[in-house]
């Protein structure tokens, strides 16, 4: 009894660390002024619904441009980047990053699902072209979603996911994004071991947090 009363307690008080962090970070997150909407982009990917993907995507990344100058990468910078995760494989093109949100475009040429994985962070994505299924935690029948749908994946849900190939979206993400890229690169690293995709990704999302620091900077100087 004794033995387990300190490894009772470290765990206890381990559990307490966590759940204060994650209070911390939530109330943080909550404190940031956003740059984009949801609402915003999923309205865009409905307006684009039903386009040839790259034809919308193109559009998307015009569109966005305009109304948010100076916080989208440039052309040089926008780049397709396998993403292993989950048991699934798809290929992602970063257009902002910070700390607290995000816009990408997603997709997968082929047929592929797993685990969506459990996020510090609210997700949303609005499919272009394809179809997607969804079987949420807690539940026994899955859902299909169409072009111009828009799921949310809310913080602290998982469900198991499947795409069809052809299926493209746009994604944002809004919270502590850091804590995202433990699940999107986990299989990176433990199975496929494919360290140039590994590199790519840190890459585009330094330098769109350089982006986001550069925007940040600029306006404190007006």
């Amino acid at each position: 009894m004794w033995a387990l009363g300190p490894r009772a307690l470290r765990a206890g008080l381990a559990l307490l660390g966590l759940a204060l962090l994650a209070q911390g970070l939530r109330s943080w997150v909550a404190s940031r002024p956003f740059e984009f909407r949801p609402e915003e982009i999923a309205e865009l990917g409905r307006h684009h619904a039903g386009l040839d993907h790259e034809q919308a995507f193109s559009k998307i990344i015009v569109e966005l441009r305009k109304k948010h100058p100076g916080h989208i990468l440039p052309d040089e910078d926008l780049q397709w980047v396998f993403v292993n995760a989950g048991g699934w494989m798809g290929s992602m093109c970063l257009l902002h990053a910070s700390l607290t949100e995000y816009v990408l475009l997603f997709g997968t040429a082929v047929d592929t699902g797993g685990h969506s994985g459990r996020y510090w962070a609210d997700i949303s994505d609005t499919i272009i072209s394809g179809t997607f299924r969804q079987w949420k935690e807690g539940t026994t029948r899955s859902e299909i979603y169409y072009p111009g749908d828009t799921i949310v994946h809310q913080s602290g849900e998982a469900t198991a996911v499947q795409w069809s190939a052809g299926t493209w979206m746009v994604e944002y993400g809004r919270g502590f994004i850091p804590s995202t890229l433990m699940f999107a690169l986990a299989d990176t690293i433990f199975s496929t071991q494919d360290f140039g995709t590994l590199f790519c990704t840190l890459r585009v999302y330094a330098k769109a947090l350089l982006l986001e620091a550069g925007a940040y900077f600029s306006h404190l100087a007006q």
